[in-house]
């Protein structure tokens, strides 16, 4: 039985903004679909772990790295031989040019295969001890500087395994950024391109030549792709008819939203809703 909505986690982590978890305790941190407002690593060293992240199954085999950023939605599906760790981080704990490559990765590189000798496993055991160690001194500055070192070598380990693709950095790499974090924020209430750009006080022309310069593709497929994103997380997810799914997306016309997702994606909303659940039925 789907939920009418999606659940959302937070303010689950302490006064430290960090929490470690061994893999095989997974499931009581919520088996169901769910968002959360941090950040999550898993860092495996051996077997598989199988979830389901933004309604599409990822599945990790041996020594893995991947990272669930806050609002996605993911559920466990297998981890029964797994073995790691999983790691919960306050999303102001991850210095902003690690969190620039996740944002930049987001539903398209989020897992990597490493070795068993990666330093990575040091770090977050080092980290799951100290946490344990309530009374160590220095142990928030501590545990802060591990958590950024651990995020980093994360990032550092999905950019080296992504040889076709490059983080160049830059002002017009910060400007897609932006704009980037902006639509996953404002989507719901703004769909223009033009509204966009007077947020970071450009012309529209200028926005959409850097969006397309540094990905390939205009400010406006971007738009697009974050109301696509979140009606197939609802419509897979929830229970919401297509008309309450269209309200809460801003659209006032359920009519209209009907048709841009059919002219986006080539099927109506009903449709990707059956066809996904059939196949989940079958592979589950």
């Amino acid at each position: 039985m789907k939920s009418d909505k999606i659940s959302l986690h937070q303010d689950e982590l302490d006064a430290s903004g960090v929490d470690v978890l061994p893999v095989s305790e997974a499931g009581y941190t919520g088996p169901l679909p769910h968002r959360d407002d941090h950040y999550m690593f898993l860092i495996q060293e051996g077997g598989s772990f199988t979830w389901e992240v933004d309604y599409k199954e990822m599945i990790l085999d041996g020594p893995s790295l991947c990272y669930i950023a806050p609002g996605q939605v993911h559920r466990y599906i297998n981890f029964e031989h797994s073995e790691g760790w999983l790691v919960f981080a306050d999303s102001r704990l991850i210095p902003g040019q690690y969190r620039e490559i996740f944002d930049v990765y987001l539903n398209a590189f989020q897992n990597c295969a490493t070795i068993q000798s990666d330093p990575v496993f040091r770090i977050v055991t080092v980290l799951d001890q100290m946490l344990k160690q309530e009374s160590l001194p220095l142990l928030k500055p501590l545990t802060e500087t591990l958590i950024a070192t651990l995020s980093g070598m994360i990032a550092s380990q999905i950019l080296q395994n992504q040889p076709n693709v490059r983080y160049s950095g830059g002002h017009k790499h910060s400007l897609v950024i932006h704009f980037k974090s902006l639509v996953r924020e404002k989507f719901k209430e703004l769909k223009q391109v033009k509204a966009y750009a007077s947020l970071v006080h450009i012309t529209p022309l200028y926005l959409n030549e850097a969006v397309k310069e540094i990905t390939g593709f205009p400010a406006s497929y971007w738009i697009n792709q974050e109301i696509l994103l979140e009606a197939k997380r609802m419509l897979y997810y929830t229970s919401r008819n297509v008309k309450q799914i269209a309200y809460d997306l801003g659209y006032e016309d359920h009519a209209y939203f009907s048709r841009f997702f059919k002219k986006h994606t080539g099927i109506t909303a009903m449709d990707f809703r059956n066809i996904n659940h059939q196949l989940s039925n079958q592979s589950h």
